[in-house]
């Protein structure tokens, strides 16, 4: 018995002995500036999202955050190199919609793993999508845009950013919800996307908020908002829901993650401290500029919305029959 009880003593220490070493790596961490890898060019919505946090979190921390735009292959590259990192808290990823729940359905070769790969820390934001029309489209509402739809099966188009695009799955979800045939007319990027929806050579995009500044200025109509409520920068636009087009959300996000196995301590300190910004009211002014919504929850929440994005994506993208050119 006295064996078994020394056997005991000695994993009780040695746990304490653990526990203690990793308080004291948070407390003494960060020891020099951060990088933060984003994995698209800048100017983009992900460095955005990373430039937004980086500079109050660096503040709170006492150390700068640097931001490191690592683009290609639709976030995979720099998405990668970010998962081959070490593990102390000193290089963070800005993980988004595309590397973490698409491409694992579009590439045969990742070069990641995008959930083993990396400790969730915590979830900054999500935009919805807008389903807009040029200003001289005859639909004045969703439900006639359904039903020009409807009156010529594979006459009317959608645009995208690209195969395999956020707007092109979103363009898939509303056509299967509302069972139309249309025709996908992929373009490069979202930009030149935008350009064609405003020169009438598509006839409607689910598209993030980067179309607002046309609908304000009258080049657009904004017929609906995919996303469970109505949207404060265009409080008159109704819902998908509303209008009976049921469960079509489209909503982008942006987050922050570690290389897997980074002490606990340090990501939960890093989401205590995004946490708290997003509180502020200069960062909900900011957001609310964006139509976004500010996240909140625990790492572990942040990890349970990833998978569940990530499993929702594998039948849209066989639905859309997208495919990755490598």
């Amino acid at each position: 018995m006295k064996i078994a009880f020394d056997g005991i003593v000695r994993l009780a220490v040695l746990a304490v002995v653990a526990a203690s070493a990793g308080l004291a790596h948070a407390q003494a961490w960060p020891t020099r500036p951060i990088k933060l890898i984003v994995p698209w060019p800048a100017g983009g919505g992900v460095d955005t999202a990373a430039r937004m946090i980086s500079e109050p979190l660096g503040q709170r921390l006492g150390q700068p955050i640097v931001v490191d735009n690592r683009p290609g292959a639709a976030g995979n590259i720099g998405t990668a190199l970010a998962a081959q990192e070490k593990p102390d808290g000193h290089t963070l990823l800005m993980a988004s919609l595309s590397p973490h729940s698409v491409n694992p359905h579009l590439y045969a070769k990742l070069g990641f793993e995008p959930i083993k790969d990396f400790a969730p820390v915590a979830l900054v934001y999500t935009v919805p999508s807008f389903l807009v029309v040029p200003a001289a489209s005859p639909a004045n509402s969703a439900q006639e845009l359904v039903a020009l739809a409807k009156a010529s099966p594979g006459k009317l188009n959608f645009g995208s950013g690209g195969p395999g695009s956020s707007q092109h799955l979103f363009g898939v979800m509303f056509n299967t919800a509302t069972q139309i045939d249309t025709v996908h007319i992929s373009y490069k990027g979202t930009s030149p996307a935008e350009q064609g929806l405003v020169a009438g050579q598509i006839d409607y995009m689910l598209d993030p908020p980067t179309c607002l500044p046309f609908v304000t200025a009258g080049r657009l109509k904004a017929l609906a908002v995919a996303a469970p409520k109505r949207n404060p920068e265009l409080p008159n636009v109704p819902t998908l829901d509303e209008l009976g087009i049921k469960g079509v959300y489209t909503l982008t996000y942006y987050g922050v993650a570690a290389p897997a196995n980074t002490p606990k301590e340090i990501v939960a300190k890093l989401n205590a401290e995004i946490n708290a910004i997003l509180k502020t009211d200069d960062m909900r002014a900011r957001l609310a500029k964006l139509a976004a919504e500010p996240g909140s929850g625990t790492p572990e929440q942040f990890g349970q919305f990833m998978e569940s994005e990530m499993k929702r994506y594998g039948e849209i993208v066989r639905i859309s029959g997208a495919k990755a050119v490598e």
